[in-house]
């Protein structure tokens, strides 16, 4: 048995030797079960990296031509990309549950290059979006406070907010996930008001308005994109998390119902009780239509909830990026300082490199800013879902506490229609999008071998532990927090009860051959 094993990872070659070190993951981190994630708070966090609430999907009511192609899209393409690329992180969380999240996916598939490049661009991604928020939290109070549309007032302030939303995020990941929770349930709130309120109201027959003469293609589908992605970014903290294996497919599930609420409930409402034109359907739009359906009162609460809800998407975001560069300096690929914890727990050096790149990037207009990051984010996933695609082929026998359902070539055909969808947003990125996309991809690939250089020459420090992907990931799943998990399925979206009673002989035979070998 230990020389199948043995012929198993020659045949992997160098991919199988691609991970490093796990020191961050859920069965090993060294800074103890304090302040970890919990299901209620991860919820927020993930419905935070993806969603904030509806604030901004009024432009797709203007570029889908009326009420129709907004709600379709609303419920479609949900089905179509959010829930695939939740249960693909599912999977692929569950049997790496470790902080680095997708670059330990595809580093695990293609080797540490290609981990390295899906890191970067994710990364780079990821600071971009987050560049968003500062601003578009000034853009709201502006309205009551006009000097903050002045250059003067508006610079100081804005690196005076970052400042403060970082140090918010370097005192805990807990702190961050519980204010998550009360800012989702403050900023959710007046919409579910504004949802009864328009009931009396309501008129089905406005929502199957639609303008085709009026339809913004281009537009239409990076507002959905833009409004659905990063399912997976949560995955980069999952050494964070409380029993990971258990939570985070819960958490994910729960997450895409919160998101799609928090999208329909806003836009029938609207849209059935007034009869409004799809040009007045802009970026802020929901604060007008509060007022028509309840009220000043209902307004200014939409108000304040879509400012403040700027500030849960800000530290959602910064958590994932900071660590996510805590991972990858724990698999080598970064040097060691990014892997330093603060005493709250809290990766100092990332984080401040993560403020750093929102600084720089905020001075980009809101359009330049999501066509940029949909394009990267775009390339990223469809490395993702290669290497999961990859994994399921190749490594049959890694431990899947959840697994997407309907077996191998199911789970293949349901990466194709988001796969499809990722190409499409692609094919319509401006030409100037393509060039400093590709920019950015090309400093990827010139970035690992100079960090490569650097670790080989020790001019840094790097993680030294290597550990072979098949033993990492034969081992991490099976024993979490101390506790043998047992009863796999149960944790899944979709179980497959007969799947986890085998995978959970296979590692006790695995086991019976290591002690034979010892």
């Amino acid at each position: 048995m230990a020389d199948e094993e043995l012929g198993q990872e020659d045949d992997l070659g160098q991919e199988d030797d691609a991970y490093k070190g796990t020191s961050g993951g859920s069965c090993s981190n060294n800074h103890g079960n304090n302040g970890r994630l919990t299901l209620i708070p991860l919820i927020a966090l993930i419905f935070y990296e993806v969603s904030g609430g509806p604030f901004g999907v009024e432009d797709s009511v203007k570029a889908g031509g009326g009420p129709l192609l907004a709600l379709l899209g609303f419920l479609a393409f949900p089905l179509i990309w959010s829930v695939p690329e939740a249960l693909i992180t599912a999977e692929l969380s569950t049997s790496f549950p470790e902080n680095g999240g997708y670059v330990a996916w595809v580093s695990a598939a293609f080797g540490p290059f290609w981990g390295f490049q899906e890191g970067f661009w994710k990364w780079f991604s990821g600071v971009m979006d987050n560049a968003l928020y500062p601003v578009l939290f000034l853009d709201y109070l502006k309205h009551s406070v006009p000097v903050f549309s002045m250059a003067i007032a508006r610079i100081p302030f804005l690196l005076f907010m970052t400042f403060c939303l970082t140090y918010l995020n370097y005192r805990g990941l807990a702190i961050v996930g519980f204010a998550s929770v009360a800012l989702a349930a403050f900023s959710l709130l007046p919409f579910l008001v504004m949802g009864v309120l328009s009931l009396r109201r309501l008129k089905p027959r406005r929502w199957l308005v639609m303008d085709v003469s009026k339809v913004n293609w281009r537009g239409y589908f990076n507002s959905m994109f833009w409004n659905l992605n990063y399912w997976d970014k949560a995955s980069t903290l999952v050494g964070e998390i409380e029993n990971p294996i258990k939570t985070f497919p819960k958490a994910l599930f729960g997450a895409v119902i919160l998101v799609m609420l928090s999208y329909l409930i806003p836009l029938l409402a609207g849209t059935g009780a007034l009869e409004i034109t799809a040009s007045e359907w802009s970026d802020g739009y929901f604060a007008q239509v509060g007022m028509l359906i309840g009220g000043a009162w209902l307004r200014s609460w939409i108000q304040v909830a879509a400012a403040l809800s700027n500030i849960g998407l800000f530290e959602a975001e910064m958590s994932s990026d900071a660590f996510q560069l805590l991972g990858m300096s724990e698999m080598g690929m970064l040097p060691e300082i990014f892997s330093y914890r603060s005493k709250y727990g809290t990766p100092t050096l990332s984080i401040l490199c993560s403020a750093t790149g929102v600084v720089f990037l905020s001075w980009m207009s809101f359009q330049e800013i999501i066509e940029f990051l949909n394009f990267l984010y775009s390339v990223g996933m469809l490395l993702e879902f290669a290497a999961f695609i990859k994994l399921r082929i190749k490594r049959p026998d890694l431990p899947r506490p959840y697994r997407v359902p309907f077996g191998t070539t199911g789970a293949i055909i349901i990466c194709l229609p988001p796969a499809l969808l990722l190409i499409l947003v692609m094919c319509l990125a401006s030409l100037k999008t393509f060039v400093v996309s590709s920019a950015v991809i090309m400093l990827g690939f010139v970035l690992y071998p100079s960090m490569e250089y650097v670790k080989n020459y020790k001019w840094l420090m790097f993680d030294s532990t290597v550990l072979p992907t098949s033993q990492v990931h034969e081992a991490a799943p099976a024993v979490c927090e101390g506790k043998e998990v047992i009863d796999e399925a149960s944790v899944c979206l979709l179980s497959d009860p007969s799947y986890a009673k085998k995978e959970v002989h296979n590692e006790d035979s695995s086991m019976e051959g290591v002690l034979k070998l010892d």
